[in-house]
């Protein structure tokens, strides 16, 4: 099993220079991997961000921790810090993750005219790139990437193998797209006609901003007209599909297996769970949370959490929800009134000698 291990130890002290805080104990700790409160690694790092947490690492093995306040209880090193993840996350990156050096452009890859590459690219084998394309500086292109005519990748990207991006898509600054995603494919748009489904033509393109990570087999198609858009610093997960002309705002957070109908423009900061789906044509307002499984039927304004399809409040679906595991007893209620209506009428056809008739029998009478 692959885990996190420097070939020298850092110290505690090294540590604290990237992450800030506060230190507790001994600076000069060595710390030489990184690992979860549920491993113990006498050699490595690890981090609490609450007092839960904070008791199951009473008996814990571990070099150093970063913590959210001082735990006096816990024999270990400590480093204070506002936020014990992020900085597990800047130091992962900071020591950690291998920087490798620009391996230049690889002997078979196919360019097609007016091509202009940055300096310092890593372009492995079997990469294609159409007219006129144009990669930023320190750009990496893992084998089978397709880069369509006319598009543009901005400096510092990496696309993983068999990425492809088709004609007339624009990728800004530092992003990452993971294996088999496409950019670009034509957005499904048909006009039926006697009886046959034909294609508009999708003349549009795509553009994907600065920051922006795009998981495994994420489709974002190209739009009809205009450009489908990722605004900067949103993290799409895998096997998400982002439809024509659609707009995704900044900094939102798209879960597996999302589905985004063409014409829907979702605001900044929305968090959408996995496996939601978002018809055509809505208004997602800013820092919306749409949680799992949500069928999202309507526009919805800012600041709401909704779940549930069709998508509604969230206290509303668990309210819902709560009366869905009361049925049984409601059911049994129900049976137990229709015995006890029977038997009152019953008793009341003995005391009058006729049988009640129901309110409708009377009024069609009269």
């Amino acid at each position: 099993m692959n885990k996190p291990q420097l070939p020298s130890p850092i110290t505690l002290a090294q540590i604290h220079e990237v992450v800030g805080g506060t230190i507790h104990g001994d600076n000069q700790t060595p710390i030489s991997g990184l690992t979860s409160l549920g491993e113990a690694n006498p050699n490595a790092l690890s981090f609490i961000t609450n007092d839960k947490m904070s008791k199951a690492a009473a008996t814990i093995r571990v070099a150093g921790l970063l913590v959210h306040r001082h735990l006096p209880d816990l024999a270990v090193p400590q480093i204070v810090v506002d936020n014990p993840m992020l900085a597990f996350a800047r130091v992962a990156q900071k020591f950690f993750v291998c920087k490798q050096a620009p391996r230049g452009i690889a002997e078979h890859v196919t360019q097609g005219a007016d091509v202009r590459i940055g300096s310092d690219p890593s372009i492995w084998p079997f990469v294609t790139l159409g007219d006129r394309v144009t990669i930023g500086n320190r750009v990496t292109l893992y084998p089978g990437v397709f880069v369509g005519s006319d598009s543009t990748i901005g400096d510092d990207s990496v696309l993983y193998p068999n990425v492809v991006v088709r004609e007339g898509c624009s990728l800004g600054a530092r992003v990452i797209v993971h294996s088999g995603t496409v950019i670009g494919a034509d957005g499904f748009g048909y006009v039926q006609h006697e009886g046959r489904h034909h294609k508009i033509p999708q003349l549009g393109g795509v553009v994907i901003e600065d920051d922006v990570e795009l998981g495994a087999n994420v489709t974002v198609d190209r739009a009809t007209f205009g450009r489908t858009l990722v605004k900067q610093g949103t993290k799409v997960d895998n096997l998400v599909q982002i439809a024509h002309n659609v707009t995704v705002g900044e900094h939102c957070i798209l879960v597996a297996q999302v589905g985004i109908a063409g014409s829907t423009t979702i605001g900044h900061h929305v968090m959408i769970g996995g496996q939601a789906g978002l018809a055509d044509h809505l208004t997602i307002g800013d820092q919306v949370m749409i949680a799992a499984k949500a069928g999202v039927n309507r526009s919805l304004g800012s600041n709401q959490v909704v779940a549930g399809i069709p998508a509604m409040p969230q206290e509303k679906v668990m309210r819902i929800q709560g009366s869905i595991f009361q049925l049984p007893a409601i059911k049994d209620l129900v049976r137990d009134l229709e015995q006890r209506v029977v038997a009152l009428e019953v008793q009341l056809k003995g005391s009058s000698g006729r049988t009640p008739r129901s309110k409708a029998a009377r009024s069609k009478k009269s």
